[in-house]
Parts: C-alpha cells; structure tokens; sequence
C-alpha cells in the first residue's frame, strides 16, 4: 500500500526538455488538500485519511456535510477524498498536503477515471483482430464472431466481451516519473499521460511497484 498520496486536478499535457531530449509531460495542479479526517486502524479497522481539496460555498453544503467540516476545524472543499495508506502517524486533522510531498525523480501512480468514449464496437473496445478480410466474408470483417454455444446452455455467459459502452472507468497508470515540483505555484509535473480528461480529478501515490522496477533497472 502507499505511504504518501494527494489529489490533484489535470491540468492538461505540454512538454518540456530534460537532458537535451523534449519529455512529454501532464501538468497536476494540487489546490490546498486538506486532512478532515484521520482513520485509524483501532477505530476504524484501517489506516486512511479523509482529505478534501479546493473550496466551495459553504451555503451549498448539506447540514450533515458541514458539521463534519466544523468539527474538524476545515473550510468546505470540492468533494471529500480517502487515501489509504499505510503509516498516518505524521498526520493530523487540518493539516494542508502540498505538492512536495514528492520529489523529482520519484516513481508514482496515478488514478483517474478515464474519459467515457461512447458506445464502441469489440474491435476498439477489447482490441479484437477482426474477421478475414478476403474470400468468404461478406460485410462482417468487424463483427464479433458467433457469441453463444449451441442448445446447451442457450445463453451468452455473464462477462463475454461484446460491444458496449467503453471508457468511464477507473483506471491507474503506474510508474510514472515525476518530472518537475513546484510547490509554490503548487504544481507536479509528471512524465507521459494520465487517465482523465482536463479538469477530472486524479490522485496520485507512490508508486507500489517502484522499488522493483528500479531494482530490475539497476540489475540490468
């Protein structure tokens, strides 16, 4: 599990030069994360915090919502966010999270949910090869094929991969290379994309399978 996580919001992606080569970058913005609350595992059953990010009217938050923010001494933020880690011992309610938490150089992951793309047939949407494209085959060359079995069982199994809605799901991009900190303008810019479109939320961690990567990078 992770030991240090935020929530930022995509900016968009630009790039940028490092080491005489042009890097592609997404630029995260993180706007005043918040701690509301600490979950522990004594209590709660497991280690989080409960953090909000941005601000919001405070007429528009429900009763029950903004007792909780009062009793935690927070002004109203976006949206209540839960970060599971592993050690919050050096936390506390209140607290602001900033961008350097990370460092340059640092591996981490990022979820988001991904941009909804419509309804897409099996070939965009689980990569299927198609049908031949010669002799014998007439106006099916991006249809899925035969679905079913025969009389037994008469049905298409839960889970078969047909077309459908695709996209708008959560998805996690790991081992991405933090690029550049600035904490002041509270920006992390990190290498390559990142699931979301601009504006969506993201939250970043660091990365669960870092050491190990670079473990392979160094044996190699």
């Amino acid at each position: 599990m992770a030991n240090t996580a935020l929530v930022a919001v995509k900016v968009g992606m630009t790039q940028m030069w490092q080491d005489d080569k042009v890097v592609p970058v997404t630029v995260l913005r993180v706007p005043a994360v918040r701690v509301v609350q600490i979950k522990t595992v004594e209590r709660d059953g497991y280690g989080a915090l409960q953090v909000t990010y941005g601000t919001r009217d405070p007429r528009k938050v429900n009763r029950p919502t903004a007792g909780h923010y009062d009793a935690a001494g927070v002004d109203p933020g976006v949206k209540l966010v839960e970060l599971r880690l592993d050690d919050i011992s050096g936390y506390e309610v209140g607290q602001h999270i900033e961008a350097d938490v990370f460092a340059e150089g640092q591996l981490v992951d990022v979820t988001s949910v991904s941009r909804g793309k419509g309804f897409a047939g099996t070939m965009k949407r689980h990569n299927f090869s198609g049908q031949k494209a010669s002799h014998g085959t007439h106006r099916v060359h991006r249809k899925p094929g035969s679905v079913g079995a025969c009389a037994t069982p008469a049905r298409v199994f839960r889970g078969k991969k047909m077309a459908g809605r695709m996209g708008g799901g959560k998805v996690t991009t790991m081992n991405l290379k933090v690029v550049e900190v600035d904490a002041e303008a509270g920006l992390l810019l990190v290498r390559g994309s990142v699931p979301g479109p601009r504006g969506g939320r993201v939250v970043v961690r660091n990365a669960i399978k870092g050491a190990v990567v670079v473990a392979a990078g160094e044996a190699d």
